[in-house]
């Protein structure tokens, strides 16, 4: 709870100085402007403000692009605030561990520590914005939802001079769960700064990232009885008994934060780069000002970036059953048992650009070489390792914007992933405005499995065997039209030796060859002027006998009403909207490596889609969102009605009833 204060005062003492550097004295903005005798407008103290003081242009980029984009002021998508997308499934509790319905195996060569449960809700260096901004601007985000479910996301960026710019950002989950000891508490924040000096030549960028997420695991309810249709002894939730933790009383406040049983992940980054440009200076010469220009042909680039990462499970008081039914090697754990292990990371890589076409800074060669040094921390002591890899890299999005190509490719000469390599290479072109654009591409990974599978890890319980490099095929495509809302896409993996946990800790290599076929489509129909049907289909097929589980069908369907209302300023979206995949074997979960594993036992069917109800709107820069959710979940069992017809999220895992939300973000320019 400090923390978060902490993060809170800073934010507000940004805010504060940032207003009072804008307004000295305590003045408001409109004095010091001149009257029409231009003499000083002291006298306009109680003058209205001007809108058009609160004007800003502000726009973005990621790390590695050139292309500024936009901020996305649409309401209608709920799911781009909430940090689960709407095609994963979590275990039954925001924060928990989640995986998407589709097949997504890790296409990156390299060294990878293996747990990726909770990605989705971290921070990360591809997905940071680095924004340019004639303003200081700001977000404030709090949704709140049943259960004392809670997020607070805080976004703070300034132009400190025209050529540097920072931005921190601020995020909290907090969610206590329907069911017992699922409580999730996740921190997340990030400061990162871009600096350009002012002929142009030189750049900096710097990223101060860190990543907290605590997750405390039930391993699912009990499978004795059939509890979740016994809403007479079992209709509040909290008191169906569960597999791990079952002594902690459920609560709902919203600092229970403690870690009973279950997840500790914790990872930080510390990031540096530095460019420094050699080519040719020009000059634009305006009615009004002289603009300087600068046209790079050779770029040097210098990139250091320190990592830690930090995995622990931990449990107070071990309920043996569990642990011997599941994990015979632990047939006696003791209190507080805990498993253990730590990372740290540092990669120096020094690369060069070349820009073939002067004017087209989005054309570009690059090539680069890199030295990565690897120390592990384990129960049993601490091992040292490092790889040297080679990348490279071709962009170009055409001037006339037609053309968009992208090739790069990684591979390792030597240390721990010695000839580990990746290759991905796309095309994109604008068809027409009845088309859109289309884009083909192929991706190559040889990689070897993530060290969780290795014996030296703490994670890894038993001698392991050694696995050979995973090979992943993806031949992918895609068609799309923004304008008239409708997309199709596609994608082929050929899969050998795909490295997979079963029986809760054990693991395998599948040696034979096998595919997966994915082909999904979204077309948004307009019914009338301001009625709207967006329908989201996706097919899924495995051919061979790949240890993979997927729904053969997954849908998305929104009905609703997306106009003004009559009013200015105002934009409204209101309607329902439904999710539904057929039924499949789906993928167990491991607590103690908080892994997702293979079976090929147990069937989950949904009992009735989710549903839910949405009124979204937003007004200049506040923006709302109250969702219903979980209205599937109503029904009447002996004589009473209940929000208890629980659809299943994963094996031993449902999804809680009737949910109310209520988000609200506000974003305003200081």
């Amino acid at each position: 709870m400090k923390k978060i204060v902490y993060i809170l005062g800073f934010f507000l003492l940004i805010t504060t100085l940032q207003s009072v550097a804008q307004n000295p004295m305590g003045r408001i903005q409109s004095m010091g402007r001149m009257g029409r005798g231009g003499a000083s407008a002291g006298k306009d103290s109680l003058k209205h403000r001007d809108n058009l003081e609160d004007s800003i242009t502000i726009r973005y980029r990621y790390l590695d692009t050139t292309r500024l984009m936009l901020l996305d002021s649409s309401v209608t998508d709920f799911r781009k605030r909430f940090p689960v997308p709407i095609d994963y499934l979590n275990l039954s509790n925001l924060g928990s561990a989640a995986k998407p319905y589709d097949f997504n195996p890790r296409l990156i060569s390299g060294w990878d520590p293996g747990f990726h449960a909770f990605d989705i809700y971290k921070f990360k260096i591809d997905k940071l914005r680095f924004f340019q901004t004639t303003r200081p601007y700001s977000e404030l985000g709090y949704l709140l939802g049943s259960r004392a479910e809670q997020i607070i996301y805080l976004l703070h960026t300034q132009n400190i001079k025209p050529n540097w710019n920072f931005a921190f950002q601020y995020g909290l989950i907090n969610a206590p769960g329907y069911y017992k000891n699922q409580n999730s508490n996740h921190n997340r924040y990030s400061f990162n700064s871009d600096y350009h000096s002012k002929n142009k030549r030189y750049s900096l960028y710097f990223i101060w990232m860190g990543n907290s997420m605590v997750s405390n695991e039930n391993g699912g309810i009990k499978s004795d009885k059939n509890y979740i249709d016994d809403v007479v002894t079992y209709k509040e939730r909290t008191t169906i008994p569960v597999q791990l933790g079952n002594y902690v009383q459920a609560g709902q406040s919203f600092l229970n934060s403690k870690l009973n049983t279950g997840n500790s992940q914790k990872e930080s980054t510390f990031f540096i780069r530095q460019q420094y440009d050699l080519g040719r200076r020009d000059s634009l010469v305006t009615d009004s000002n002289v603009v300087q220009l600068f046209y790079p042909k050779l770029r040097l680039e210098y990139t250091v970036q320190l990592n830690s990462y930090k995995y622990k499970y931990y449990d107070t008081a071990p309920d043996t059953p569990m642990y011997v039914k599941h994990y015979n090697f632990l047939s006696t754990p003791p209190e507080n048992f805990t498993i253990e292990e730590k990372w740290s990371e540092i990669i120096n890589d020094f690369s060069l650009y070349s820009f073939p076409e002067e004017k087209n800074p989005q054309q570009f060669l690059k090539a680069g070489v890199s030295l990565q040094n690897l120390t592990g921390n384990f129960s049993d002591g601490k091992r040292r390792y490092y790889n040297i890899f080679l990348h490279g890299e071709y962009r170009n999005k055409t001037r006339n914007k037609k053309w968009d190509i992208e090739a790069n490719g990684k591979f390792y000469l030597a240390g721990f992933n010695n000839a580990d390599f990746d290759l991905y290479a796309s095309l994109k072109r604008y068809i027409s405005k009845q088309i859109g654009y289309a884009q083909v591409g192929l991706q190559n990974v040889n990689r070897t499995p993530s060290f969780i599978f290795e014996s030296a890890s703490s994670f890894s319980f038993g001698n392991q065997p050694s696995f050979n490099k995973e090979n992943i095929t993806r031949l992918f495509g895609s068609v799309e039209n923004d304008a008239k809302r409708w997309q199709l896409a596609a994608s082929y993996y050929l899969v050998s030796n795909y490295t997979y946990f079963y029986d809760y800790y054990k693991t395998g290599q599948s040696s034979a060859l096998f595919n997966v076929l994915e082909v999904s489509g979204q077309k948004t129909f307009k019914i009338s002027k301001r009625w709207n049907w967006m329908a989201r289909v996706q097919f899924n097929q495995k051919v061979g006998n790949g240890p993979v589980n997927m729904p053969l069908f997954f849908t998305v369907q929104r009905f609703g009403y997306e106009g003004t209302l009559g009013y200015a300023n105002l934009v409204f979206a209101g309607g329902i909207e439904a999710r539904y995949h057929s039924a499949y074997k789906a993928d167990n979960y491991s607590p103690l490596q908080s892994q997702f594993f293979y079976q090929d036992q147990e069937t989950i069917r949904l009992k009735l889609p989710d549903i839910a109800a949405y009124v979204h709107f937003r007004i200049r820069g506040f923006t709302t969102y109250v969702r219903a959710e979980n209205l599937n979940t109503a029904r009447i069992k002996d004589g009473s009605f209940g929000w208890t017809n629980n659809n299943p999220a994963a094996i031993g895992y449902y999804y809680p009833g009737f949910q109310l939300r209520l988000g609200i973000f506000w974003s305003f320019v200081n």
